[in-house]
């Protein structure tokens, strides 16, 4: 009963010892199966020695770009906060350049600057709004696009050494 038990808790503790450790590919969502037999040290060799390939013939580095996606979101969220307080971003910086605009063809078109000014000013903002949200989306597509080469990369490298990846 005592040798049972030793088992039994050695077992346990391995199998929590395995689940708190990932490997490098799993960590980027990426699956590697030993196709050849490979141990899991090899695997982390492989992995390894692929990653830093990956990083040297994309110029892209997964972490890096999560990290940089983490301040890019920070910032945005700091921008938002400063905005909202303030009453300024991209929607009021288009309302003053809208409003400018808007009273000179105001002024020009029926001799009221004030009304041309506000219809501008409307303008502005949902142009202004527009354009920061299209810069946002422009920077998520680049680092997605980048994600997605580095895995090409990543995993190109881990089929040569006879693994199967799946992302």
């Amino acid at each position: 009963m005592k040798n049972v038990l030793f088992i039994v808790s050695t077992l346990a503790f391995s199998i929590a010892a395995n689940a708190q450790t990932q490997s490098l590919g799993s960590t980027m969502d990426v699956f590697v199966f030993p196709a050849e037999g490979q141990d899991s040290s090899q695997q982390s060799k492989d992995e390894a020695a692929c990653y830093e390939w990956a990083v040297g013939n994309t110029g892209s580095d997964p972490f890096q770009l999560a990290k940089q996606e983490e301040a890019d979101k920070q910032q945005a969220q700091a921008e938002q906060q400063a905005a909202q307080q303030a009453g300024a971003g991209s929607g009021a910086r288009g309302a003053v350049r809208g409003a400018a605009a808007g009273a000179l063809i105001g002024e020009i078109a029926n001799d009221d600057a004030s009304e041309g000014a506000a219809w501008g000013a409307a303008a502005g903002v949902v142009r202004g709004r527009r354009q920061g949200r299209a810069a946002q989306q422009h920077r998520e597509q680049a680092t997605e696009q980048q994600l997605a080469n580095f895995k090409n990369a990543f995993s190109v490298c881990l089929e040569a050494k006879d693994y199967m990846v799946k992302y």
